[in-house]
């Protein structure tokens, strides 16, 4: 098969990443369109991936909405040069239309609630549009659910081993208690509204989880300069290692929150909206502790209450709970391969 797959954000990368590996094990060509966002194009870079870049995000919604129209050309002039048997996404506004009017079979993978209208119409487009099972919504006829998330992609223990010898050559001891406290932008299509901890609760949040041991801040945007001394000085790709060993993690991503969940570290999630998946990880398995409707003081009581317990058994419990999570889910990117196969 010839396979094109479109990258818009750094989660897709790693979304993708072993699906792409897979298929080319499978004897499939694989080609992959990319976006300059964040460290999306390092990403791709650090796991050896040739890609073509297409577009660069800019900030505000009518460059954003210019952006989408230029890949929206360039992805269709992809396809006219490549001539793939399946085009394959995540969000999926760029490859739909091109897909459509190609006649090329377009498998759209999402996790996100926020974009409603866009999912709605996406779905009604492409031939199949995938979610983990509990994404809240339907879309219609083409929804296909799967037992899983899409942060088992990468992390489930098929595809992902923690490596403690990438944090020890940082200076990070994975032995000893630590904490991860995650920051985002609110750029993105699906952030549009949204907001997380202020600038209080930011510096709150850094001295309730000081005493658990230190704090390593990893953000999308510029730290101001009061938070640098806590910044996480790790290649971008030694991410997962990091948190696979945290006590715990909180912040503002539902992306990093689902990554700690698969991990095994308690994870917090504080912003405006909350996630099927992250509520799925709390109500069905308790990995993760969700904060949505503007609750950052509620987060921060319950915070304080961690930071009170031996970050041993924070750690121990998570492990445990964890597990009966792999049990109930499947391995994602063998289920993305045989779904392309499948034709």
């Amino acid at each position: 098969m010839r396979v094109l797959v479109d990258i818009l954000h750094p989660a897709h990368v790693h979304f993708f990443r072993n699906f792409i590996f897979e298929m080319q094990s499978r004897g499939h060509d694989v080609r992959v369109l990319s976006r300059n966002k964040d460290v999306a194009v390092p990403l791709l870079e650090s796991y050896g991936i040739d890609h073509t870049i297409l577009s660069t995000q800019r900030p505000g919604r009518l460059r954003l909405a210019m952006e989408l129209a230029q890949r929206i050309y360039k992805t269709q002039r992809a396809i006219l040069d490549y001539k793939p048997d399946i085009l394959m996404g995540a969000m999926g506004p760029s490859i739909t239309l091109p897909g459509r009017a190609s006649r090329v079979r377009t498998l759209v993978f999402y996790n996100n609630e926020t974009t409603a209208r866009l999912n709605a119409i996406v779905a009604r487009i492409a031939d199949a549009w995938i979610s983990p099972r509990a994404l809240k919504g339907s879309y219609g006829e083409k929804h296909i659910r799967y037992n899983g998330c899409h942060e088992l992609a990468y992390l489930h223990p098929n595809r992902f081993t923690p490596d403690p010898d990438r944090l020890r050559r940082r200076g990070i001891d994975p032995e000893k208690p630590y904490s991860i406290l995650r920051f985002v932008a609110w750029e993105s299509i699906h952030d549009h509204g949204e907001s997380g901890l202020d600038l209080e609760g930011k510096r709150k949040a850094i001295d309730i989880l000081s005493r658990l041991g230190p704090v390593y801040i990893t953000s999308e945007k510029t730290l101001p300069p009061e938070f640098e001394p806590y910044r996480l000085n790790l290649p971008v790709e030694d991410m997962h290692h990091a948190l696979a060993f945290a006590t715990l993690t909180a912040g503002e991503s539902s992306t990093v929150a689902s990554e700690s969940a698969c991990l095994g570290a308690h994870a917090v999630f504080i912003s405006k909206t909350g996630r099927g998946v992250n509520e799925e990880q709390e109500e069905r398995y308790g990995l993760v502790k969700n904060f949505t409707g503007g609750r950052q003081n509620d987060a921060l009581r319950y915070l304080e209450a961690l930071a009170g317990e031996d970050p041993d058994q924070i750690k121990d419990k998570a492990q445990r709970l964890r597990q009966e999570m792999l049990d109930d889910v499947i391995d994602v990117t063998a289920y993305m391969a045989d779904l392309a196969e499948a034709g």
